[in-house]
Order: structure tokens, then sequence, then C-alpha cells
């Protein structure tokens, strides 16, 4: 049986969410603070902008899609450098996942969506965009947001970043 964009997409991407949720409330338990300028290198863009990735590459992918192009930010403006902000933003993508059904995300295929940046236009094929730019993104982005607070002395360990597999029952 194939598997559906969906299934390859969505509950991956809200499993990871809630891992950086916790991440974030350990984070913020923690008292870890200066998250304007929270990164692992100084040449690497700040904590903000990989929370606005993963809801970028997440919920703002799938949006993409319904409109045929891609920007940075994903349409996620770009949060303000406090906890409540990236939880906000966060939970508003996981909710925005929720919300999409199997039948929308099967609708996509065979689509276009274009990554646009500036002059820059990289055709794909909406599944195209989704399974091989769009996800990887979200993955390094995600994994960004737990390296700079386990550089920072937060207790995290894989299972912080990988958040509630689907164990079947």
């Amino acid at each position: 049986m194939p598997i559906s964009l969906h299934a390859a997409f969505v509950p991956s991407c809200r499993q990871v969410i809630a891992g950086c949720l916790s991440v974030l409330a350990k984070a913020e338990a923690a008292g870890i603070g200066d998250l304007a300028e929270a990164r692992l290198a100084p040449d690497m863009l700040p904590l903000a902008f990989q929370v606005q990735s993963v809801a970028g590459h997440s919920a703002g992918a799938i949006a993409a899609m319904r409109t045929g192009q891609f920007s940075p930010g994903g349409g996620f403006a770009m949060p303000d450098a406090d906890y409540a902000s990236f939880t906000a933003m966060l939970s508003e993508a996981d909710a925005a996942l929720a919300a999409v059904t199997e039948a929308e995300m099967e609708g996509f295929v065979g689509g276009d969506t274009a990554f646009v940046f500036g002059e820059r236009r990289m055709p794909f094929k909406s599944e195209d965009f989704l399974l091989s730019f769009a996800q990887p993104n979200f993955y390094f982005h995600a994994s960004m947001l737990y390296g700079i607070f386990r550089n920072k002395g937060v207790k995290l360990g894989k299972k912080d970043y990988l958040g509630r597999p689907r164990i079947a029952v």
C-alpha cells in the first residue's frame, strides 16, 4: 500500500513541533535568556529565524502548495525573540497542520510549487517541493533550535527533539 503525501509529512511535522515546544518549555524553565542573539555560530541566523523556519517549512509549505509559491519565512513573520512568541508561532503551525486533510494533500500531487527568493525561482512539482525541499529544511531548523538550547546547557536528549513517536498499541 503506498503512503499518502499527508502521512509522509504532516504527522512527523506535528511530532517534531511538539518536541520543539517541549524544548522551549525546558529552556524557559531553566532560565535561558538572551534569545535575540542565541545561535550556534557567529555567522548563523538567530534562534527566531530557526523558529520561523520550523513553522514556515511545515504549515507554511502546505500554504505555499495552495498558492503555488513559497518564499523564505513561509508566510510567518519573524517572531519576537521571546518564549511566548516562539510558542505561539509553533502552536499556530501545529494547529494549521492538524486542520489539513489527506484529501487536500493528495490534491496537491502533480501540481506546481515554486521556491522564490528575490530573482531566484526554483520550480518543483508540489510533492517534490514538499519532500525534497520543505521537509529537509524543516528538520534542519528544528535540529538547530534543539542544538542552540543544548549548547546553552539545557539538559536535553534525543527524546526531547523527537517528541512522542507514533507507537502501535
